[in-house]
């Protein structure tokens, strides 16, 4: 446990003078860090799960806040493969955790960001079973998947749009060879012809999703260059912030809700409003090099997580996005919160372009029980965004704080989990 605290930049005296203690956890394969607070209460027998879809999310600072406020926290990191369904049992080893342990009650599942796909994967296909994959581009799922334990409840804080969606968005229209990030057409795709740029993103992106569906059919007539898989890169893809195009630097996209939601303050008051984006502009990366912005994926693996139905009309607007058939594949949270009922809460982060996001899914959730806010100012990590603040010339306060007192609140509400 030593070794584990020191690892996460906390020593045990220090961790219970802040609220909370940190132990390893050995779930076979797989390593997961629980969190518990040193005062137990009634909230203590929650257990909230949290995992990214790629990241280290061992310190990631939903961990500490929710765990000093009284919850347990179980962080485990994902499988490194790109396939979903591996990712779905890594969740299923903490549920089972949780599930054992004689303290716990309640389970929540809790994704942010790209997580949010994994996690209400997850959800969906323990709500859902293996027939709510019919007709889903993907579909090679095997029985581990079958009788997945169900969370009780679901947390998506600042969700973005799905890893499907967000590479379409990535793409380098340009690349007109997937073998090499080289073979580029010479000014045709330029950002000053947003429309024109996009309909590009989304013919390229087309191209992808026939290319692997054709390159399964050949692995598995045993006529592919592996028995199982076989690699597949894309040049001019990577997902991360500075190959986004368009809506990073264009910030009238993304920009607002369609519907009035609460939006907390910095005095943490809430009112009733469309929510505005506060985040500055940011200047990606236009350059399509091999190395810094392809991804080295495999058929499945793309298959599996980033690839969705598109049509002609995709568009990014204002709120949100056009022409892409969230439903499609297990890849977007927008489309797998239509197979998911468990009480929900959606927050948004109005420093961050993900946050309109959060709209979508709460307008698609079946639940009967699900709740939305958005915290003014807040980054995609949930501190104040320091560029939204120098942007606006505003000052944003505390928003860590009145995020996961939010939560808290919803959380520890009445008869919903205790």
């Amino acid at each position: 446990m030593m070794l584990v605290t020191m690892m996460l930049g906390l020593m045990p005296a220090v961790a219970e003078e802040i609220g909370y203690t940190t132990t390893y956890v050995n779930l076979g394969r797989q390593s997961a860090v629980l969190y518990q607070p040193t005062v137990k209460s009634k909230k203590t027998a929650i257990g909230i799960i949290v995992m990214h879809s790629h990241e280290d999310y061992f310190n990631f600072p939903a961990n500490s806040e929710l765990s000093k406020r009284g919850y347990t926290v179980i962080a485990t990191n994902p499988s490194s493969t790109n396939i979903i369904e591996n990712k779905v049992l890594n969740i299923k080893a903490c549920v089972d955790y949780l599930r054992n342990r004689g303290d716990i009650r309640k389970v929540i599942l809790l994704g942010h960001s790209g997580g949010a796909t994994v996690i209400t994967a997850y959800q969906y296909l323990a709500e859902q079973g293996r027939d709510g994959l019919k007709g889903m581009l993907y579909q090679d799922y095997s029985d581990r998947i079958v009788h997945l334990p169900k969370a009780d409840g679901l947390l998506l804080l600042d969700a973005n749009p799905g890893l499907s969606t967000i590479m379409i968005n990535s793409l380098d229209p340009n690349v007109t060879d997937e073998s090499t990030g080289m073979k580029l057409l010479s000014g045709e795709y330029t950002y000053d012809k947003e429309h024109k740029y996009m309909q590009g993103q989304q013919e390229r992106y087309a191209r992808l999703v026939a290319k692997a569906q054709k390159r399964l059919a050949l692995i598995k007539a045993g006529k592919g260059l592996y028995t199982d898989d076989e690699p597949f890169i894309i040049p001019g893809s990577e997902s991360i912030r500075m190959f986004n195009k368009l809506y990073s630097s264009d910030t009238k996209l993304l920009s607002h809700t369609i519907e009035k939601w609460p939006l907390i303050h910095v005095n943490a008051s809430i009112t009733n409003e469309i929510i505005h984006s506060v985040r500055a502009p940011f200047y990606p990366i236009d350059k399509t090099e091999l190395l810094s912005s392809a991804q080295q994926l495999t058929v499945r693996s793309f298959l599996s997580m980033y690839s969705i139905t598109t049509n002609n009309d995709y568009e990014v607007t204002p709120t949100g996005f056009r022409g892409i058939d969230f439903t499609s594949n297990l890849s977007s949270p927008i489309g797998n919160i239509r197979g998911i009922t468990v009480p929900s809460l959606f927050m948004g982060m109005t420093g961050s372009y993900e946050y309109v996001s959060s709209e979508a899914i709460y307008n698609n959730s079946p639940a009967k029980d699900k709740s939305m806010a958005f915290v003014e100012g807040a980054s995609h990590m949930f501190n104040a965004d320091k560029q939204a603040e120098d942007y606006n010339h505003a000052d944003y306060g505390d928003t860590m704080k009145n995020l996961f007192d939010y939560v808290d609140k919803w959380l520890s509400t009445d008869h919903r989990f205790m």
